[in-house]
């Protein structure tokens, strides 16, 4: 039967507190005069950073689950001495979602670039280098010694025709463009606009002269052929002087939450490869645990695969991931909801997530939900590659250690040569005859139990698909459960490949 998706809406409200008049008072006096790009001045990312400096930014970056975004504040604790270098040390929050994550990164002084850190913050470190810094790439702080210059970038000057090329094949040159007043998160600002194309669109970022970091950016990846997605995005949301005492010390983090609920750090993972309810594709991953303990995350591998070929992955795949209560009233939980957004995306048909357990103890349907195919601003993509695919999760005390048993499996007392027949088919050294034979005969004597399945009327002159036969070969060696298996003989069923009297 076919779960009705009923997606509900949800809002997450994040108050941060607004900085003072004053506190923009350098920002927005220092800098360039009015008449246009052709003006005095120059910038380089960092200038102007000091211990006291509080930032805030709303930020995505491609390759950190395909641009979902994040607020990332940084504090300026400190300057500190690593090895022979002068370095500033930043205290991080990060919130991502329902996740509250704290870490320390330490910056250079010439190019505000991250060298070392803990492991905490260390994907929404790249990210900071990737998007917020990345101009570090063209314009740093130039230092002097007995007249000699040490770096080989420096500022870059406002009347400047160029501040560098883009790298990739047809990159075009970093241009400082216009004079323009931007609102954003933080207040309002007179900038500099930078300009620069990639893949027939226009990237752009706007800086503040003396202010470390741009207030905002749009960029683009370069592709050679379609509409290019979104590399990096971030604003500035807030900006204080002068704070003196840590300003997240009192932020209890995700990972404090978990560790005082007992949430393992190793766990059993579980694989499953299934198609969806419609057949449109296969979902093939791993998650673990299935039992798991109130507030703790679950972990989820998720590969979007084709249905005529596994081995091929779908991209640009608009889902999400439900959780319900009961299949027959509307969700409790969304994935998306919970990061702000209208649904999930992936480019390359590949996503990694962390998923909180934070609904009463049950057992719960969690369904990875695909809405269709197509470019990330087409919202849902197209429907024709629509479906979903489910799996149980039990969810206990946060002290409860009296794990039950899992669901009873669809298919009891399975002869060995079953399975041997599924490996020997799988490897080749049985025909698909014989396999087929061998199902039917399990089916037959009601050793196989199939859902109700209508058969279809193809006549199987195109075979048995490799993605039925790599089905076999995982289930033979107890790497996916009967129920995997037994979705792929309904699809055999459905399509008339296999047909059972």
């Amino acid at each position: 039967m076919k779960l009705p998706i009923i997606i509900a809406t949800f809002s997450l409200l994040l108050i941060i507190p607004l900085a003072s008049q004053n506190s923009f008072a350098q920002v927005n006096s220092g800098g360039f005069q009015a008449g246009g790009v052709n003006v005095d001045g120059s910038w380089y990312v960092g200038e102007g950073l000091k211990v006291g400096d509080y930032f805030s930014f709303n930020v995505c970056h491609v390759d950190y689950l395909d641009c979902s975004d994040f607020d990332m504040a940084l504090w300026v604790q400190e300057e500190v001495r690593v090895g022979t270098e002068d370095k500033f040390r930043m205290q991080v929050l990060v919130y991502d979602g329902s996740k509250i994550v704290k870490g320390v990164m330490d910056v250079g002084q010439v190019a505000p670039e991250p060298t070392g850190g803990t492991e905490e913050i260390s994907s929404y470190r790249s990210v900071y280098k990737s998007s917020i810094a990345w101009l570090s790439a063209f314009a740093t702080k130039e230092i002097e010694d007995d007249g000699v210059y040490l770096t080989g970038k420096g500022p870059r000057e406002f009347r400047a025709a160029s501040w560098g090329k883009i790298g990739n094949i047809g990159g075009q040159q970093i241009l400082p463009s216009a004079e323009q007043t931007i609102s954003v998160g933080a207040g309002q600002f007179d900038s500099i606009l930078l300009t620069w194309k990639t893949g027939g669109q226009q990237s752009k970022a706007w800086i503040v002269d003396e202010f470390p970091f741009p207030i905002k950016a749009k960029t683009f990846m370069h592709v050679s052929q379609g509409i290019p997605p979104v590399e990096y995005d971030f604003e500035l949301l807030d900006y204080k002087e002068n704070v003196s005492s840590n300003p997240f010390v009192n932020v209890e983090t995700t990972a404090a939450k978990q560790a005082a609920a007992g949430c393992p750090a190793e766990y059993q993972k579980t694989k499953f490869n299934e198609s969806t309810n419609t057949f449109s594709m296969i979902v093939k991953g791993v998650i673990g645990p299935k039992i798991v303990k109130q507030g703790c995350d679950i972990e989820m591998f998720i590969d979007f695969k084709r249905m005529v070929n596994p081995t091929e992955f779908v991209d640009q795949v608009h889902y999400d991931i439900v959780v319900f209560g009961d299949t027959s009233k509307p969700p409790i939980k969304t994935v998306s909801a919970e990061e702000g957004r209208a649904e999930l995306y992936t480019a390359s048909g590949q996503t990694y997530r962390f998923v909180l357990a934070d609904q009463p103890p049950g057992i719960y349907t969690y369904a990875i939900v695909v809405y269709g195919t197509g470019p990330e601003h087409i919202l849902g993509g197209n429907p024709d590659t629509s479906g979903l695919m489910t799996f149980e999760i039990e969810v206990v005390k946060g002290g409860d250690t009296s794990f039950s048993a899992p669901p009873n499996a669809s298919i009891t007392d399975i002869p060995q040569w079953v399975k041997n027949n599924a490996e020997w088919w799988a490897d080749g050294q049985i025909d698909d005859a014989s396999f087929v034979s061998g199902i039917q005969y399990l089916i037959n004597q009601g050793i196989m139990k199939i859902p109700q399945t209508a058969q279809g009327s193809g006549s199987g002159s195109d075979g048995i698909p490799e993605w039925i036969k790599g089905n076999a070969e995982w289930w033979a060696a107890g790497q996916i459960d009967d129920n995997t298996f037994v979705s792929g003989i309904q699809w055999l069923i459905s399509n008339g490949i296999m047909r059972i009297s």
